[in-house]
């Protein structure tokens, strides 16, 4: 099974671009299949990795940055994969 992590954060007003560099300058203990990092208007940042693990593994994720980078706590999600025959099509 190949399960996608979502982290997005948005930073302090003018600091879009540090946070940015913060969030692809972190390492995680085990390298994911893939791992993807975004950028949106009001300086949101998003980084998507894929696992190939059961839903609920532990998996290493990005912590969260320092307070006064951010303007609130960073936003978590957890996908799974659905194939064609799993999703009814």
């Amino acid at each position: 099974m190949t399960v996608a992590l979502m982290w997005e954060a948005r930073a302090a007003e003018g600091r879009g671009g540090e946070l940015l560099e913060w969030a692809r300058a972190q390492r995680l203990g085990t390298p994911p299949l893939r791992r993807e990092t975004l950028r949106a208007p009001r300086d949101r940042v998003l980084v998507i990795t894929w696992w190939d693990a059961p839903y609920d593994a532990e998996l290493p994720e990005l912590p969260e940055p320092d307070g006064e980078l951010v303007t609130r706590a960073v936003h978590r999600w957890r996908f799974e994969s659905v194939d064609e025959e799993q999703s009814g099509r």
